[in-house]
């Protein structure tokens, strides 16, 4: 599947001069979901990376591409989100945006020490929120292995800010 084709331009969106990479589309198309996951299921394989115990989501479009991912590896599924939206004792790490800070949670509970953990988000631009991640599974005890992005910002150099881990980009802009 042509995942380019069907990912929707936006200009000016949420703010004058970005161009935003809607996947609503793609996500509309009865095959794009079972396409995607099975891309990024075949992408980790020939990494040849071993087991995969755990796939982080981060919010709120990696919980769409993670957890069925997730089923199709036959792995665990952990959200990582904004502030106050997990119910029990939480790790959070702060980071810097454009313009202020941000700031992840994940369940202190969500990843047994030493497993094996893939990251998945929707777009990597500048890389900050998913370094914050990072930093969560770090936190965790649990190993990061790689991270999964259905869009990669090229031109902003995202990949600069992130551990080095094999990256899977399904889309290059």
């Amino acid at each position: 599947m042509d995942f380019k084709s069907i990912i929707r331009d936006i200009p000016d969106f949420p703010q004058k001069g970005i161009l935003f990479r809607d996947i609503t589309p793609l996500l509309a198309d009865p095959q794009g979901l079972a396409e995607i996951t099975k891309d990024f299921q075949t992408r980790f394989a020939e990494l040849n990376i071993g087991a995969i115990d755990c796939i982080i989501g981060i919010e709120s479009r990696g919980f769409i591409l993670g957890a069925p991912l997730a089923m199709s590896l036959g792995c665990s599924f952990v959200p990582v989100r904004k502030p106050k939206k997990l119910p029990a004792a939480v790790f959070r790490v702060e980071y810097a945006l454009e313009y202020g800070t941000d700031t992840l949670e994940m369940h202190c509970d969500a990843i047994a020490k030493g497993k094996r953990v893939i990251i998945i988000d929707d777009v990597i631009a500048t890389g900050g929120t998913a370094a914050a991640a990072a930093k969560l599974v770090d936190q965790s005890g649990a190993e990061l292995i790689g991270y999964g992005f259905l869009i990669e910002l090229d031109f902003l150099n995202g990949r600069k800010a992130l551990p080095e881990v094999p990256i899977v980009s399904l889309v290059n802009y």
